[in-house]
């Protein structure tokens, strides 16, 4: 295929605004599927993806496409459309010349709607606005124009008015897709260099990636190189997504495919790495690439020990096709053996429990999240730490830095107020705040990874009655005042329970804990002791009443000497159980505990 005829192109979009059955209906419109192999979100190829109408994984398809008596190849790269998976998504765009950029006509602009379009920009892309689901009673186009005009400075009065679900107007995608988005660069003769747009694990034929080729031609038994291990391996098959697989000979440059080389290991095919020939290979790779890295920590325990080879069997084959996560053994006083897992995002963690339950059949408690912590010791050793319970000792430490945020919520008028209270109580800093059309709000604030990483999603929509959309980008770590919050049961420290905390927040979270393990742990004979300490310093303390045994009621009247000896023997056998007594702490309540904020 001559390359003037191939056009590259992606779908950005907010979540739920239509983007995967816009994708559908490109199928299905240029024969890519018949009527009969179609299925709703035919690309979300996880149920998770289905269940939640996201995208996690990217997936490409080549439509063959007939315009003005030319035949073209259009290569649709579906990318993810979440924050957590933002490199990804960079990744994706850098593999395309264009993009159609979805808005839904009754929602208008949101968070995520920004996020995307930037970075599209940034990657110098030729962005088409599409207004979807146009047939609904509540759509209004004007107003959607106006706002993707104001809020990201695009000319809107040309956008593509279409309903993917009733099928109008896809017709003018396709031909806008040919007219509007330029063919890919590039020389076919020269060295090849192709990008690494996704991978996943196949159980029988290893690794499988999808690349773009920017320069070259990659042939079956070629021998390729990862540029970032310098590792060399031979080309078994290639093809492209119809979005069936379709084995080819050969991709071209200019083209999306997949490729199958006997690579064992998903960290061998990295997103964002750059491929290229063993004996002839190019000289610069592609710029920015970087390992996946965690940032979100929590720990996964299964609720019935027996259940731990299952855990384990389930974790390893999910980190075979998400190098992002990382798995460590862990062992709590509590619930056992379990794992210390690390995450992309919050949305990645949930996303990685709810597999664990619906397609390995696993029942599993997930501790409340941390995040990943810098600190720099006097001796000016710096170390990252994601556990609380490995924070050196106060006077070992000599600065903190956590990771911050950029966050941007778009938000009706009316709620304005209540939101930036919130943002306030979260330690937030503002960055700037516009209105986008004469009712909604456009708000950007930095704030720690940490205090959005439980409950702030719940609240802001709580506050804001479901309307407002909230989108964060990460921005880099900040020295902040923190503490590590140790807590005491009876004297003794439990780790399980430990958090790094704000000095201002840390007295009130520590009455917070206290009062909630209070509630859970059950009543003992003997008195116990609930204590927060900070930097060897009691600043909360709650306790547990003994429960009380009634050793008077045998006595049948008698000597007043005697019910004094039987008090008297109770108070000394409470004062030595108080000393040698072990609290266990049920595992039903410490699940409630790590599982509370």
């Amino acid at each position: 295929m001559n390359q003037n005829n191939i056009r590259n192109f992606s779908i950005i979009a907010h979540i739920d605004h239509g983007k995967s059955t816009i994708a559908d209906r490109l199928i299905e419109n240029t024969g890519g599927l018949t009527k009969r192999e179609m299925k709703e979100q035919v690309l979300d190829s996880l149920e998770v993806e289905r269940k939640h109408g996201i995208t996690i994984k990217a997936q490409t398809a080549r439509l063959d496409y007939e315009y003005k008596d030319k035949k073209y190849h259009l290569n649709m790269i579906d990318t993810p459309g979440h924050v957590d998976f933002g490199y990804e998504v960079s990744k994706s765009l850098k593999a395309c010349e264009g993009c159609l950029l979805v808005v839904d006509a009754t929602q208008g602009v949101e968070a995520q709607t920004i996020a995307n379009a930037y970075l599209a920009i940034d990657n110098d892309l030729e962005i088409i606005p599409v207004i979807n689901k146009i047939d609904l009673p509540s759509a209004d186009v004007e107003k959607t124009k106006q706002e993707i005009e104001d809020a990201l400075g695009i000319d809107a009065q040309d956008a593509i008015e279409v309903s993917a679900k009733n099928n109008i107007n896809i017709d003018k995608i396709l031909e806008a897709i040919i007219e509007k988005i330029p063919p890919p660069k590039g020389n076919g003769s020269s060295k090849l260099k192709a990008l690494v747009i996704d991978s996943w694990y196949d159980n029988y034929r290893g690794v499988i990636f999808i690349i773009r080729v920017f320069d070259g031609t990659l042939r079956t038994g070629d021998k390729i190189m990862m540029f970032s291990n310098k590792k060399v391996f031979e080309v078994e098959e290639l093809g492209i997504f119809t979005p069936k697989a379709k084995p080819v000979k050969e991709l071209e440059n200019g083209s999306v495919g997949y490729v199958v080389a006997n690579i064992k290991t998903i960290s061998d095919a990295v997103v964002g790495d750059t491929i290229t020939l063993a004996e002839n290979p190019t000289e610069e790779p592609f710029e920015g690439f970087e390992k996946p890295k965690p940032f979100v920590f929590a720990g996964i325990y299964p609720t019935e020990p027996e259940n731990y080879e299952d855990l384990k069997e389930a974790l390893e084959k999910l980190q075979l096709n998400d190098s992002s996560l990382v798995v460590e053994k862990e062992k709590s006083d509590s619930l056992g053996f379990g794992f210390r897992c690390g995450f992309l995002g919050v949305l990645s963690m949930n996303i990685t429990k709810e597999r664990l339950e619906e397609e390995f059949g696993l029942d599993v408690v997930i501790t409340s999240p941390s995040v990943l912590y810098r600190v720099k010791k006097t001796d000016g050793e710096e170390i990252e730490i994601s556990n609380p319970s490995m924070l050196p000792p106060p006077q070992k430490v000599s600065a903190i830095y956590e990771p911050f945020v950029k966050v941007e919520i778009i938000t009706p008028s009316e709620f304005v107020g209540n939101i930036l209270s919130l943002l306030q109580e979260k330690r937030g800093i503002q960055d700037n705040m516009s209105y986008i059309s004469q009712d909604r709000v456009l708000i950007q604030y930095s704030i720690p990874l940490a205090e959005i990483i439980t409950d702030f999603y719940d609240k802001l929509k709580s506050l804001s009655r479901g309307y407002a959309s909230f989108d964060y980008d990460f921005k880099g770590f900040e020295k902040s005042n923190l503490e590590k919050l140790i807590i005491l049961v009876n004297a003794k420290e439990i780790d399980s329970f430990s958090m790094i905390v704000p000095k201002e927040k840390a007295y009130r979270t520590a009455r917070e804990v206290l009062k909630n393990l209070k509630q859970y742990i059950p009543k003992q004979l003997f008195e116990i002791r609930l204590q927060a300490k900070v930097g060897g310093k009691i600043i909360a303390k709650e306790q547990v009443s003994a429960l009380r045994k009634d050793v008077l009621a045998k006595c049948y009247g008698g000597d007043i000497t005697r019910k004094r000896k039987l008090l008297e023997k109770q108070k000394k056998g409470k004062k030595k159980m108080k000393q040698l007594g072990n609290v266990a702490i049920s595992k039903e309540a410490f699940i409630k505990l790590v599982e509370i904020d």
